[in-house]
């Protein structure tokens, strides 16, 4: 097995023990390692038909855990990491290890029908691929929230809970306002696993003050920002179109680009390099402490490229030393001159600039399902009109949009999911996000999106409440701006707290094919 030295930056400082990993409860009864050891570069690793060695990948991720980095992360397109984790559980089962590692792994379903055998199927496959009779945490990703059914997958998670299969549910890439409404939908979220490094600190606004209020903690992808953050980069010219061929440095390249180009990150590693030399550490250990030293991250994920090379000897010093002041001084005085990364958590994979290793995701999210279909209005070959498929459309005699040339106009929305929930009933702000989405999805169907948007009314129950679903308004239209009414104190049908129409003037036809 080849390896090649961890970043060697500073001579480490004299200390009286060898430190450990942090340790930290993220849920009842589930104690991790700070740093989790992130498996997503086996895909990378397997790329082209190759397959890694499941005997000699579980023996590495074994020095992992004998090290202290006993909390693996996987998911169910990370290649064999599912299956290299199970094998490496099953040889310390087998050993007698008092305490085994975790295993943290996640289900990333295409939107479509979510039912109970749909879910408990997926569940099955990865309880069989990890070898264990119930998952430490199970994270949920979502890759589009026009199509609902992720609440019918999460409940359906929480039943499974329930019987014993999950210990705990976990989400990834979820954006504020969606985390909120699975809290308000009653969902036992213990985890959100985000984006959060000295590039991209969106997690350290409104996501952490949710996460601090709710109990939720963050698990940090990306905070060496696929390796950007490091002395390999110090003072280097910015790599040349094609020189990166690994899946993380294009997705990281992306992040420096956005948070304004590799000038910007030689400020930012020079800032760090300061603080490194002044510790005798390395500038991963200063980037990973700062991000371990934000209230609501639980852990950072430190990617391991198995049989290739590791790093566990430096991962294990942002343990041994603390941030000052000045040291933090130093560093916001770099990042005064970095850009923010666009939008919310989890952004860059639904919507543009998609920040990840392939681009643009455009034709991969408009090939996915749609929740409503696209339908010609009898005896009316200039009108178009999508339904809920609710009993109350044919009684009522309504569409949920009807398409009249260009114009695409979308009748009052409340927060009704299938065939009568009522969704986050006692938080308006949530309910507004799932409206959104609705009238999104709606908008979608007939050829349009939220950017053709030019009018919102917006009806609430309670007058009390008209910030917050005006908030969440803005969070979906702050760049677009459509002209919009607000009128509160008003009765709506049933104990729903707001209603949405709006109207959008598309300029693409109605989609003939899903």
């Amino acid at each position: 097995m080849s390896r090649s030295k961890a970043d060697a930056g500073h001579p480490a400082s004299a200390t009286s023990a060898r430190p450990v990993p942090e340790r930290t409860t993220l849920a009842a009864g589930l104690e991790i390692s700070r740093v989790v050891t992130g498996l997503w570069q086996v895909a990378d690793l397997e790329r082209g038909g190759r397959v890694l060695d499941l005997d000699a990948s579980a023996a590495e991720l074994a020095a992992y855990a004998a090290d202290g980095f006993d909390t693996f992360d996987m998911a169910d397109h990370y290649g064999s990491a599912e299956l290299i984790a199970g094998r490496c559980l099953a040889r310390l089962r087998e050993s007698g290890a008092v305490r085994l590692p975790r295993a943290l792994t996640k289900w990333t379903p295409p939107p479509g029908e979510m039912n109970a055998a749909t879910v408990r199927a997926a569940v099955e496959t990865h309880l069989r691929r990890l070898g264990v009779a119930r998952i430490d945490l199970l994270q949920f990703h979502w890759w589009s929230f026009e199509h609902p059914a992720y609440l019918d997958a999460l409940h359906e998670l929480q039943k499974l809970k329930g019987e014993g299969l999950i210990a705990h549910l976990g989400v990834t890439n979820f954006d504020t306002d969606h985390l909120r409404l699975l809290l308000a939908e009653g969902i036992a979220v213990a985890s959100n696993q985000v984006s959060f490094s000295l590039l991209d600190r969106r997690a350290a606004e409104d996501m952490t003050e949710l996460c601090l209020r709710s109990g939720v903690k963050l698990l940090a992808y990306g905070t060496l920002a696929g390796g950007f953050l490091g002395e390999r980069w110090l003072g280097r010219p910015e790599p040349r179109p094609g020189e990166i061929a690994d899946w993380s440095k294009m997705k990281y390249g992306r992040f420096v680009e956005a948070a304004g180009g590799w000038g910007v990150l030689q400020g930012l590693l020079a800032a760090l390099d300061q603080v490194a030399r002044k510790h005798r550490l390395s500038i991963a250990n200063v980037a990973s402490r700062w991000v371990l030293d934000q209230p609501a991250v639980a852990a950072v994920i430190i990617g391991a490229r198995l049989g290739e090379r590791e790093h566990r000897a430096d991962n294990l010093r942002p343990f041994a030393f603390a941030l000052d002041a000045e040291d933090r001084a130093r560093i916001d005085a770099a990042l005064a001159a970095a850009r923010r990364i666009p939008g919310d958590c989890g952004d860059e994979y639904r919507r543009p600039p998609f920040l990840t290793a392939s681009g643009d995701l455009s034709h991969h999210l408009d090939g996915m399902a749609r929740i409503f279909r696209a339908a010609p209005v009898p005896g009316r070959p200039d009108r178009n009109r999508v339904g809920s498929g609710t009993m109350w459309e044919a009684i009522c005699g309504y569409s949920r949009a009807v398409r009249v040339g260009d114009r695409i106009l979308v009748s009052g929305t409340t927060a009704t999911h299938g065939q009568g929930h009522a969704v986050a009933p006692r938080d308006a702000g949530a309910q507004t996000v799932y409206i959104l989405d609705k009238i999104a999805a709606a908008i979608s169907a007939l050829g349009g999106g939220l950017a053709d948007v030019v009018r919102t009314r917006i009806y609430v129950r309670d007058l009390a409440e008209w910030e917050q679903v005006a908030r969440v308004h803005g969070h979906y239209f702050r760049d677009i701006r459509p002209v919009n009414t607000l009128v509160g104190g008003i009765g709506l049908v049933g104990t729903y707290a707001v209603e949405i129409e709006a109207e959008a003037v598309a300029s693409r036809p109605v989609p003939t094919s899903e």
